[in-house]
């Protein structure tokens, strides 16, 4: 497995991503990139990049924060987050950037690459696939489905696949209701599964241990998150042909 470090520069700012890839795979292959918790690029995001570089991907985990740039705690993390979210542009910006950084890289097969993002990540996939940035597909775990971009038909041009939990409660029924209206709406190709006991943060092993300690409903569950894990390897191999 070869994994990297990679720095770049985003209007001026440093951000380092994480790379992984199998090195006995000849040739060009399909790339994924990987957003990652409102914590920041962390262990839990690396460890991802290389399960999906294991399947045959290249796989990058950027960064939305800058270099170095992280949090250990609810109230931190939440600052960065909205810092991102509030500063004009950067969203798109950040993300843009590291799709263009993967799309010219040697392994990768040009045009050929899907996003896949968890909770704050996820919600910023999926607002990409609105804004109809070239991507094949779009995979959010446990991430918010609402924006403010409006989107009409033929705006997205990329598959969604969704995994939310029953009893996540930053993302209640209504808000997946109204999800699901508007991509009926804008005819946009989507699956979404919900798994009725998954609390916020399913995927992440870390998640019940912070729940507990910042008394916040997090928890991890194992049975979901490999559900779900499979259902998006799965969804890969149908979208890229493999």
């Amino acid at each position: 497995m070869y994994t990297e470090d990679i720095e770049y520069t985003v209007n001026g700012e440093s951000f380092t991503g994480y790379l992984a890839y199998d090195e006995t795979v000849e040739g060009e292959r399909p790339a994924i990139l990987l957003v990652h918790e409102w914590w920041g690029l962390n262990d839990f995001t690396r460890e991802e990049a290389e399960r999906l570089a294991a399947e045959g991907y290249v796989a990058f985990a950027l960064d939305m924060y800058g270099t170095g740039v992280g949090a250990d705690n609810p109230s931190d993390a939440a600052a960065l987050m909205n810092k991102t979210l509030e500063t004009e542009g950067a969203p798109v910006a950040r993300f843009q950037a590291a799709l263009d950084l993967i799309n010219g890289h040697e392994k990768v097969a040009s045009g050929q690459i899907a996003a896949q993002g968890y909770c704050f990540g996820g919600a910023v996939a999926l607002t990409m696939a609105r804004l109809g940035l070239d991507l094949k597909g779009v995979v959010s775990f446990h991430g918010a489905l609402q924006t403010d971009v409006k989107i009409k038909p033929g705006d997205v041009k990329a598959e969604l696949q969704v995994y939310t939990g029953g009893s996540d409660d930053m993302i209640p029924a209504d808000e997946v209701t109204r999800f699901v209206q508007e991509m009926f709406t804008a005819g946009v190709r989507f699956d979404l599964a919900c798994f009725p006991d998954a609390k916020h943060g399913f995927t992440n092993p870390a998640a019940t241990g912070r729940g507990e300690k910042f008394g916040i409903p997090l928890a991890y569950n194992e049975d979901a998150a490999n559900q779900a894990y499979e259902g998006a390897v799965a969804f890969y191999e149908r979208i890229f042909n493999r």
